[in-house]
């Protein structure tokens, strides 16, 4: 399956004092966003791209992609990723996810055909750890935004997103890093 990543480092970290999250220190010494690669060059994704623009990432020789339109949050990364993913499934990754495994990332890419893939954690759903046919999905997403809908849950939900389920070990790996505290003692 043709896949390109799309990596979302847009945010402004202001829960992390302004840090860009991707650039910090995963357990084993990589940054996040090194570390992103790694598992995505394991299981055979080798377009990956920056989503955002922030100045932390300006000396990456990762290609970046702006917001479209910008300045709506996660929505406007999202829908420039499906643009540039044309006929590749696009895989939407927060960029402060540091225990994701190849493992469940590979169980993600070959997960059944859905026009989005993603798990669930309790009611939510995980939108920046997801996999997305842009084909299907691009088209509601403008339409969301033409509305100023701009949740990722309710597009997840509008588009008939395809649960991936999880292991209770696999669930753990979807920890994110939002605030200062949740890097210790990890």
């Amino acid at each position: 399956m043709s896949a390109i990543a799309g990596i979302f480092v847009g945010g402004a970290g202001s829960r992390m004092g302004g840090r860009a999250k991707g650039m910090m220190r995963a357990p084993g010494g990589a940054t996040i966003v090194d570390r992103w690669l790694a598992v995505l060059r394991s299981v055979g994704v080798d377009h990956v791209v920056l989503v955002g623009r922030r100045e932390a990432y300006a000396s990456s020789p990762l290609e970046t992609i702006d917001d479209e339109p910008g300045g709506i949050g996660p929505l406007g990364g999202l829908s420039a990723l499906l643009r540039r993913a044309g006929d590749a499934h696009a895989l939407a990754l927060a960029c402060d996810m540091p225990f994701v495994s190849s493992a469940l990332t590979e169980r993600l890419l070959a997960a059944p055909d859905a026009p989005i893939v993603a798990p669930r954690r309790g009611a939510l759903w995980e939108p920046l750890f997801a996999r997305y046919q842009p084909a299907l999905v691009l088209p509601i997403a403008l339409r969301r935004v033409a509305a100023g809908r701009l949740a990722l849950q309710g597009l997840l939900e509008e588009a008939g997103a395809a649960q991936l389920p999880l292991e209770p070990d696999e669930a753990d790996e979807l920890r994110d890093w939002d605030t200062i505290e949740d890097t210790r003692g990890s």
